[in-house]
Order: structure tokens, then sequence, then C-alpha cells
């Protein structure tokens, strides 16, 4: 029996690929159709269409058209079997990214879904423990090729990481607009993404703290004196100040009309 035979545009529809990636295909001698020489036609037979078939195959796992082509017609044994053991690496990378980031897609909306409820109030938690750099400050970013190299590094990390600030205590106090911005992360993201810890990075233990959420609206409003409620909460409290205050940006979004920041804060203290 003859076997039937397929213009390019009908394998193209029962394959649902497109006729470029089919010529392509065919420049690589994946497939080998047969020219019409009165229309100069191209025809494919069963045969072809199972070689594209098994390019799909290979290209649903991630491997480029290049690598497909390669994989299906040049290929040996112990080479098909190399490539698949480094694409199963990859893959697991790939999952255990996604969950990380499905992780912190959780977390960010806790977090940012609490933030109205803490909104000017104040209570007494253990802060997160943290690695942490700083590379700006006021309205300063340290350029430093150290810092820049480090930056890119860190960026690599996001959405993981959260845009952290410090106020050191002496300024807070005395209502000096002195303070730092970086990034940092939760330790358990840390280990995940095996981050160096090493300065500038430095590891911010576990502190009873006093902790806070604020908002600040509008360019270069930041400053010290939205934690003055914070101070005072302190002295009623009779709570002893015992360390820089840090935290994050939770978010920022429009406010009555003003782009706003939601901030999380902790306040190192000492119970009396």
């Amino acid at each position: 029996m003859e076997s039937k035979k397929y213009k390019i545009g009908d394998v193209a529809k029962i394959l649902s690929i497109s006729p470029d990636l089919l010529r392509y295909y065919e420049k690589k001698g994946v497939v080998k159709p047969k020219k019409d020489q009165n229309n100069d036609y191209r025809y494919y037979e069963p045969w072809d269409i199972n070689f594209l078939i098994d390019c799909l195959w290979f290209k649903n796992f991630g491997f480029g058209i290049e690598q497909v082509a390669h994989i299906v017609s040049q290929c040996g044994y112990d080479e098909v079997l190399g490539l698949m053991d480094e694409k199963q690496e990859e893959l697991e990378a790939s999952i255990r990214r996604q969950q990380l980031l499905l992780r912190r897609a959780k977390q960010y909306n806790q977090e940012v879904g609490r933030a109205k409820e803490l909104l000017g109030k104040c209570d007494i938690v253990d802060s997160p423990e943290i690695v942490r750099y700083l590379n700006r400050y006021n309205f300063i970013y340290d350029n430093s090729r150290e810092l820049q190299a480090l930056s890119q590094q860190w960026l690599q990390y996001t959405p993981m990481t959260h845009r952290c600030f410090e106020i050191e205590l002496e300024d807070l106090v005395q209502h000096r607009d002195n303070y730092a911005w970086g990034f940092s992360l939760d330790m358990d993201y840390v280990q995940e993404l095996k981050v160096p810890v090493e300065p500038p990075v430095v590891h911010l233990p576990s502190e009873r703290s006093l902790h806070s959420v604020f908002t600040s609206s509008g360019k270069e409003n930041f400053t010290v004196r939205h934690l003055d409620y914070m101070l005072d909460y302190a002295r009623e409290h009779n709570l002893t100040l015992v360390g820089n205050a840090r935290g994050n940006l939770l978010c920022s979004v429009v406010v009555d009309g003003k782009l706003t920041g939601f901030f999380e804060v902790w306040l190192p203290i000492q119970e009396q």
C-alpha cells in the first residue's frame, strides 16, 4: 500500500506548528520531504510526521529548537541520556524556584493583608532573624564596585528579598532624619538560595522588639518622625530602647489619591 503524502500546510495543521518551523527542521535534516518537480510543493510521509512528533516531545521538555533538531537527527544513545539528565536537573531547579515564588507570594499576601490591622498600633514580638546589606544612605547610593556587584547578585534573589531600612537609635531619639536602605532576606531563603553571608552582608538575630506598621505618602516624605508614636508607647510602658529601628517596605499603593508606602518596623527593647 502506498503511503499517503501530506502538503506542508496539512502537516502544520495536524501538529499545530508553523510552516516556518517545518522548514527549519527540514533544513536541519530532521525530515526530508519530497519535492514535486512540477510545482515545487513539499510532500511529507507519515514517516516524517513521526520524527516531527519526536521534535514536539523533546521541545515540550524545554529544549530549544536547535537542540531538538540535534537530538532527533544526530544524537547517540549515551548523549540522549546525558542531555535528559541535564534537563532533569534543570527542571528540578525550576520547580524549587517556583515553590519559593509560591511561598513568597503567600507571605506577601499575609504581610500586606495585615498591614491595615497593625497600622499605628504597637505590640511586642520577636523580630525576624535576617541577613541584610545597606547601599543607600538618605538619598545617596553607595556606588562602590563592591556594592554594585553585590546589588547585581541580590537582584537575582527578588522577590524573596525585602526592601529594608535602618534608623540608628540615636538619630531616632534625636529626631535626626538619617536612615539607610538596602535589601534583606529571611533566614529560610538565605538557606534555600545559599546566599553568602560576609561583609557588607550582615546577620541580624531575632530580638525582642516593639513592632508596628506606619505609612508615608508622597515623594521624599519618609522621616524618623513617623516613629514618634512608638517612642511615646515605649515611654508610657517603661520599655528601654536598646537597638536600631529596622523595617521593610511592605507595599506602595494609592490612598486618597496619593502614592503611599506601608512600612513594617521593629524597635529592639528591654522590658522592665
